[in-house]
């Protein structure tokens, strides 16, 4: 089974004493099996958030822990911030990140929330899908009036907490627990200090919106509920507030659905309603992490309204997203720390593509068998699809070629989605001769070990074989590329398309080689028939193909 995976993002109601935040985080750090990604603490707020992340169970014990140590350590009735809260943990989600469902999660939820209750008399609330009432899943409405107004409020029979007392703690408040999807929490910052202006914004763009005023009052319906006005955004929720640590107004906004919303253009659409005020949008601040895409994607978002090729390397998507959105004024923007997958990666797993030229050529050529032919194959076909992609971008910038910028930024970013796949297989590869060495290393002393050793040998064989046959798949895809590069690019870099045809060849039949090499161990010959045949076809159809390529690259050159 594979490994299930729950993020959890408490906040924290202590954004000041560092001491205070390093020993709720310890807590979770003690944890085993649990990842620390984050922490964010914020002066104005006065509240920090942690993002966490691992198996559902240590994921839960490590926030338990958490909740226990901020419960010992936060007073409520000394804590001033600009942030709605209600408690010392005042909010702690978890989020379904992989192999796990969101009823699942729910479930979690519950064991969390109920334990909270019970062991530390803590009053919890559940909220968003741990919620069955939906009159009371908003976060909002839960911690309307906040800590000051929740003496009052727990009393009523409607604001019965789901677990723990129904008494008023002065010195935790109460917290907040439940399961959502990915939240991305953004602030956009502004060139005022009005908190009355930034409000107005937020209200433009959220998509509650505001309330329908005639003559100045609030329109309400049948019902005597105002009736809202909404906002240009779906799935955001947004304030506006002061921040005096940066002397500036911000609006906070919350992202509930990045699909719905991605962040360039709720960006955007603040700049735009900014702008109509007479405010100008001077950059933003991102509160813990962030998926990939959504920087992946925000960076393709500005290029193209540049009307430039989206086709380039990951980092410098990444970088034209941070200037773009300007998520460095405030502070350093660094997405080895931000990014939540580069947070997750393995290092392990990326051993040879982190290598220098001289450092991979130096470890090839010593006496350890990998990485071999296979991982060779692979980065041949990097080499391949990289110089076609460059053709690509050079033929996107083009003088005289304006009006076919987008063709080749197509183009770019085919080529880039062929590089990344097949620079992930030049160490799959080496990761499956590995996995071969320790499946032969195991021990077969007694009939079960015999089995198991078997079994294990064959697993990884298959491994051992598919890897190099998707090397041969993105290698012979990416000549689709190098052929379109060498008839409609520009025809001063055509020597290059010819250089990546050869490559591109280079790395099929390279890493044909090793399907086959692999496959005479494998024992299931029906599946080795199926992969030889459609490995033949890739690799007859590569010769063929690099044929027609340099047939028009040597009728251009001319010489």
């Amino acid at each position: 089974m594979q490994q299930q995976l729950i993020e959890c993002v408490p906040n924290f109601s202590e954004g000041i004493d560092l001491s205070i935040i390093n020993q709720i985080t310890a807590e979770i750090e003690s944890v085993e099996g649990v990842r620390l990604l984050n922490v964010d603490p914020g002066k104005a707020t006065n509240r920090t958030v942690v993002t966490m992340i691992g198996e559902p169970i240590a994921v839960i014990e490590a926030a338990f822990r958490a909740i226990k140590k901020a419960g010992e350590l936060i007073d409520m009735r000394k804590h001033k911030g600009k942030h709605p809260r209600m408690g010392a943990t005042d909010v702690c989600p978890l989020i379904p990140v992989a192999n796990i469902s969101m009823e699942e999660t729910v479930k979690f939820a519950h064991a969390l929330a109920k334990r909270v209750g019970d062991e530390l008399q803590l009053p919890v609330y559940l909220y968003e899908a741990a919620q069955l009432n939906k009159l009371r899943s908003n976060l909002s409405v839960i911690r309307a009036g906040e800590y000051e107004a929740f003496a009052k409020k727990i009393q009523l029979t409607d604001w019965k907490p789901d677990f723990g007392p129904a008494e008023f703690d002065a010195k935790r408040g109460a917290t907040v627990i439940g399961a959502r999807d990915f939240l991305v929490a953004y602030n956009v910052n502004l060139n005022t200090t009005s908190t009355r202006r930034a409000n107005a914004i937020a209200f433009d763009i959220r998509e509650a919106g505001r309330a329908k005023l005639v003559n100045g009052q609030p329109v309400k319906d049948e019902n005597g509920k105002t009736i809202n006005v909404p906002g240009s955004l779906k799935a955001v929720k947004a304030i506006g507030w002061f921040i005096e640590e940066y002397g500036i107004a911000q609006i906070s906004i919350n992202l509930t659905n990045i699909n719905v919303t991605p962040i360039h253009i709720a960006f955007d659409e603040i700049c735009k309603k900014a702008a109509e005020r007479g405010i100008r949008v001077t950059g933003s601040e991102l509160v813990g992490l962030i998926p990939l895409k959504a920087m992946l994607d925000a960076g393709k978002y500005f290029l193209l309204k540049q009307k430039r090729s989206v086709g380039v390397a990951e980092n410098e998507l990444i970088k034209i997203a941070i200037k773009s959105m300007g998520l460095d004024e405030l502070a350093p923007f660094n997405p080895s720390e931000r990014i939540i997958e580069y947070m997750l990666a393995n290092k392990a797993d990326t051993k040879l593509i982190n290598l220098t030229l001289s450092d991979f050529a130096d470890e090839t050529a010593s006496e350890s068998p990998a990485p071999g032919g296979g991982s060779i194959a692979a980065y041949i076909g990097v080499l391949g699809v990289s110089l076609a992609t460059m053709v690509a971008n050079i033929s996107a910038n083009k003088k005289g070629w304006d009006n076919r910028w987008l063709e080749f930024s197509n183009w770019a970013e085919k080529g880039e989605q062929y590089k990344n796949e097949l620079l992930k297989l030049v160490d799959a590869d080496t990761n499956a001769f590995n996995q071969i060495m320790t499946a032969f290393a195991l021990p077969k002393a007694t009939e079960e070990e015999k089995v198991l050793r078997t079994n294990a040998i064959q697993v990884a064989t298959k491994y051992a074989i598919e890897i190099p046959f998707k090397v041969m798949q993105a290698a012979h895809g990416s000549l689709h590329l190098i052929k379109a590069m060498a008839e409609t690019g520009n025809p001063n870099s055509v020597s290059d398309a010819g250089v990546a045809a050869l490559c591109a060849r280079s790395a099929v039949i390279g890493a044909f080689m090793n399907v086959r090499i692999n496959a005479a161990g494998y024992t299931d010959k029906a599946f080795v028939t199926i992969i030889l045949d459609k490995g033949a076809v890739i690799e007859n159809e590569t010769i063929a193909l690099e044929t027609a390529i340099l047939q028009v690259v040597n009728l251009k050159i001319g010489l």
